[in-house]
């Protein structure tokens, strides 16, 4: 399944109008997300304060530093075992335009309910909010304990300099058929990938991976694939697996 988000709304007015209008929407849209809180961690994944989704992007021009922050990223698959893939929309202002795995977002300081941390209740919800957000996935069909919690990673990559990454990412799978309604302000094409294709269709991608993406898809994301029904043999939610660029 492949779908192309190239829908044209804005009927009755010229293309350049449209196109003027309608970027400038996006990037309001864009620049009002960095306003929220992500949620700032230690290296033990122990809560520590919050900082804007901007703060916690910004790569320190001196330093290279990136905030640690929490994170989370959900890998979808349908009842056949195909896995959901997505390109980031062009008006993302992190990693625009790179192929990724269905959703990968943060748990918001701002959002109560998004702290809690037992059972990682609070990325799950997170998730849910997410899933909505970018793929129009009815929350019904994505309650937050259908998600499977398998483990942590530790990542950083300052992207290109001014914007990067440093998060603890959360691994969550489900495998669920939903309906979905993509957000052309966050996601530009989605597709089902099947697991005997994976490496082929990645070499064939005309824009490249996010580094979270990469980094798990080269590491275990084919064994946890492989495996789809019988994951609990990888559940490891006490460790934080360390990666680097």
């Amino acid at each position: 399944m492949l779908l192309m988000l190239n829908r044209c709304i804005f009927r009755g007015q010229s293309k350049k109008l449209w196109a003027r209008s309608y970027k400038a929407a996006v990037d309001a849209q864009q620049e009002l997300a960095l306003k929220e809180n992500c949620i700032l961690v230690d290296d033990k994944d122990k809560a520590i304060g919050y900082s804007s989704k901007e703060d916690c992007h910004r790569v320190n021009k001196q330093t290279g530093d990136i905030k640690l922050h929490r994170a989370f990223s959900v890998f979808l698959f349908n009842s056949k075992g195909e896995m959901l893939v997505q390109r980031r929309s062009t008006h993302k202002i992190t990693f625009p335009d790179t192929y990724t795995n269905a959703c990968c977002s943060h748990p918001l300081h701002d959002i109560d309910l998004e702290r809690e941390e037992s059972n990682a209740i609070g990325i799950r919800r997170a998730a849910q909010r997410r899933l909505n957000y970018e793929l129009g996935i009815p929350q019904e069909q994505i309650q937050p304990e259908y998600f499977h919690y398998l483990t942590r990673i530790h990542y950083k990559d300052c992207g290109d300099g001014v914007w990067g990454e440093h998060e603890i990412d959360y691994i969550l799978f489900l495998q669920k058929d939903v309906d979905l309604n993509p957000n052309e302000n966050e996601v530009s094409e989605v597709r089902y990938i099947k697991r005997n294709e994976i490496d082929e269709t990645v070499s064939k991608f005309n824009a490249p991976l996010t580094p979270w993406f990469r980094l798990i898809l080269r590491s275990k994301l084919k064994e946890w694939w492989d495996n789809l029904h019988n994951l609990n043999q990888y559940v490891d939610t006490n460790a934080i697996h360390r990666f680097s660029r």
